[in-house]
């Protein structure tokens, strides 16, 4: 008997690895076209690439979709995003601690740092290249740290924290219905670890403490 399914969530289909062949794009293809509600959506998905990322950071791309007004805002927020080309290739080589070379991927352990950064450029071909973006690297002043490891011992250290903010939208590409935060994720690494994914096992779970 034929089954409707209402809701398409994705545990997988972020890497690449997960379109092997054709049969999969086809499936991925057929789920976008249906009525499901999908988690994310192709278009939320492609927002969090890398290279979706720094085309919006274009000057006069954004001015398409918002307001004047919320553009300077946004924009207020945004670290340096650069496509590969030969001024953003030659300052990363001059300058590589200024940098973080980053492909498609997510999760942590895919990225570039420091001197890692001009061996990798030259490396790679033209079209390497283009599955790559250049970030301006951020330098937060670190906190201390209690930090409780899988043996049970607490160790006290300088790290690092990045907050996330979760969104939770439904929407039908023409209208919004509901666009609520959704909570929050904080994770944090000892200072001087370049790479900062959970799963990866490079940062932990974290909880904020706010002072008043």
């Amino acid at each position: 008997k034929t089954k409707e399914i209402c809701v398409v969530y994705f545990r997988d289909g972020y890497a690449p690895d997960a379109y092997p062949t054709n049969a999969e794009w086809d499936v991925r293809e057929l789920i976008e076209k249906s009525y499901a509600v999908k988690c994310p959506s192709i278009a939320y998905q492609l927002v969090g690439a890398k290279k979706i990322q720094q085309a919006l950071s274009v000057k006069g791309v954004l001015e398409r979709y918002l307001s004047s007004d919320e553009v300077i805002k946004i924009r207020k927020c945004f670290a340096g995003l650069y496509e590969l080309n030969d001024d953003s290739i030659l300052a990363a080589i001059e300058h590589p601690e200024h940098f973080v070379l980053k492909p498609q991927r997510e999760g942590g352990g895919n990225n570039f740092y420091g001197k890692d950064i001009p061996e990798q450029l030259k490396k790679m071909s033209k079209v390497e290249r283009g599955a790559y973006i250049l970030m301006q690297r951020i330098f937060p002043p670190p906190q201390n740290a209690l930090m409780l490891t899988k043996t049970g011992k607490v160790n006290s250290a300088k790290a690092l924290s990045e907050l996330g903010i979760y969104g939770a939208y439904l929407g039908d590409g023409k209208s919004e219905y509901f666009n609520e935060n959704a909570g929050h994720l904080l994770r944090t690494k000892v200072n001087g670890t370049d790479e900062g994914g959970v799963a990866s096992g490079y940062a932990v779970l974290d909880s904020p403490y706010l002072v008043m």
